[in-house]
């Protein structure tokens, strides 16, 4: 009877176990909780007549901390900047050589999670 009674414990420990492992931790949940909520943010760099930019500069501006993210539009003028806080307000703009674009506005009240933003280089950069 105690050698039975070990079994039930241990298969039951063993189930515990696996049923944690398989639900996560609470911690898990909420990493993954935030990873879902965050923003990402994507587009294009064109120039005047609708043709992409490539190797332009987009500028991604946190305005309540002043930091600014830049990437570097690839071949086809593409950009993309992801992980963002969904609780924050962003400017972003790209600037090419002598040119650049006006200035977009990312609301936090804004609750798309991907957002796309098309850059013009319409107007001269101020110098």
């Amino acid at each position: 009877m105690n050698l039975h009674r070990r079994t039930i414990v241990s298969v039951l420990a063993t189930i515990f176990v696996l049923g944690i492992a398989l639900t996560g931790s609470p911690q898990d949940k909420q990493e993954k909780k935030k990873e879902a909520q965050l923003r990402t943010v994507h587009g294009s760099v064109l120039d005047s007549h609708q043709n992409p930019v490539a190797d332009s500069i987009v500028y991604l501006k946190n305005l309540r901390t002043q930091d600014v993210k830049t990437h570097i539009a690839d071949g086809s003028g593409v950009y993309r900047f992801s992980g963002l806080d969904p609780n924050m307000d962003y400017e972003i703009h790209a600037e090419h050589d002598d040119l650049s674009s006006a200035t977009h506005s990312i609301s936090s009240f804004d609750s798309r999670k991907d957002i796309e933003v098309v850059l013009k280089l319409d107007k001269k950069r101020a110098g």
